[in-house]
Parts: C-alpha cells; structure tokens; sequence
C-alpha cells in the first residue's frame, strides 16, 4: 500500500510556500531575480536575521531557491529561484493581486 505525504494539494503547496517568510522571499525574488541577505533584510524588516536564514535554508533544501557563496571579505551571498521555484510564479503573483485587493478594502 502506497502511504501518501499529503492529503490535499493545498496542503503539498503549503508545505512548501507556508512558513513565516516563505512566500514573501520568493515574490521579491520573482521581482528582482537575485538578491543578497541584506537586500532581503531590507525588503522584509521584520524578519530577524535568525528567522531570516531558517527560512531561505528551507527553501533553499526544498529545490526552490539557488544559494550562490563568494569567497570574499566580508562573505558575499546571493539567492535566486530555481527553475523548481519559478513555477510557483502564478501562485505568488494570485497570493500578490488577492493581497492588492484586500488591501484596497475592496472585500
């Protein structure tokens, strides 16, 4: 008998987009392509840089984000979607014009 991981595919895209940052790094990621931490930071500064690094190493170990090291002073590290997360693409963009929307008070 086959024991399936999910009971719904809201529940397997959640797993994956769901957590407290998640979804909002990959939309300023869809936006501007490649990103540093600190760009990050500043798109998001509520994160903590705690919270900030668990949820990139997540996304990062779910094949949704490339992390791209150089090996200078002080360390320089660049974050960028995977052709795996460019396919969340119309997922995010729905989640942003849904936000746009509510924000307007239209509902």
């Amino acid at each position: 008998m086959i024991e399936l991981k999910y009971s719904c595919p809201v529940e397997a895209t959640l797993s994956q987009i769901g957590g407290k940052y998640k979804a909002i790094i990959l939309y300023y990621l869809l936006a501007d392509k490649v990103l540093r931490f600190n760009q990050l930071q500043k798109y998001i500064p509520k994160a903590t840089p705690k919270m900030m690094s668990q949820q990139l190493r997540q996304l990062e170990s779910d094949g949704l984000i490339n992390r791209k090291v150089y090996p200078v002073v002080p360390p320089k590290t660049e974050y960028s979607l995977t052709e795996r997360g460019k396919t969340l693409a119309p997922v995010i963009n729905s989640i942003c014009n849904w936000g746009c929307t509510y924000m307007a008070g239209q509902f």
